[in-house]
């Protein structure tokens, strides 16, 4: 069965300033659906609204079902913040068992892991914290994922990787993605949206980008 979720009517002000106005977007399971936008166009407080931990008027519903404070159904939707949020003092082994997930599973596709499941966070590189957090929130139940800069101090290497993932990983839910890096947000998105004057445009290609005031060619 194919889930849906929708946010629209999104209205987001500033010091009297308009930073969001009249959004839509939509996120199926199966698809990763995109967000780029330049600095200060208020995708992570678009993705926080959705979430609703940031107040805002909305109407976000899954399966046309409303649902105004998101974060309190994990199964429905976990949130990637751009900030790291899992504290440094716990261990790989006390977090994966937190989120009940395999770390066995996580060690075979991230060997640089495998034999640290005593380690703690804080004994890791900036990448490979946002590796685990990366992973659990991905791996985890539910039908839908937001990411917030999954790509942040990572490696190319591990992007690639993260890439081939997340192609895997929509099999079980809707990914909405938002990063920099827009080269490889439009690799593995279905559909993809920029975010422009607080309003939202569905993208087919890099003119398109262009056009819209994004990126260069």
């Amino acid at each position: 069965m194919t889930h849906k979720l929708e946010a629209d009517s999104i209205q987001l002000q500033f010091s009297g300033r308009s930073i969001l106005s009249d959004i839509y977007l939509k996120c199926e399971t199966g698809k990763i659906t995109g967000l780029l936008g330049r600095n200060g166009q208020g995708k992570s407080c678009l993705m926080k609204i959705i979430y609703g931990s940031l107040s805002g008027e909305k109407s976000v519903r899954f399966d046309n079902k409303v649902h105004f404070e998101a974060f309190k159904r994990p199964d429905l939707l976990l949130y990637l913040p751009q900030f790291n949020f899992i504290p440094t003092s716990l261990s790989l082994n006390r977090i994966f068992k937190d989120f009940e997930l395999d770390f066995a599973t996580f060690g075979k596709r991230f060997p640089e892991f495998s034999l640290r499941y005593k380690a703690k966070l804080n004994s890791l590189s900036g990448g490979e914290r946002r590796l685990v957090e990366f992973y659990v929130i991905v791996k985890s139940k539910s039908q839908f994922a937001m990411l917030d800069e999954p790509f942040t101090q990572l490696n190319p290497i591990q992007v690639e990787k993260v890439k081939e993932f997340l192609l895997e990983e929509k099999t079980n839910k809707g990914l909405f993605i938002t990063d920099h890096m827009f080269r490889h947000v439009m690799e593995i998105c279905d559909n993809l949206n920029l975010l422009v004057n607080g309003k939202t445009h569905l993208v087919k290609s890099l003119e398109d980008l262009e056009d819209l005031g994004y990126a260069r060619l």
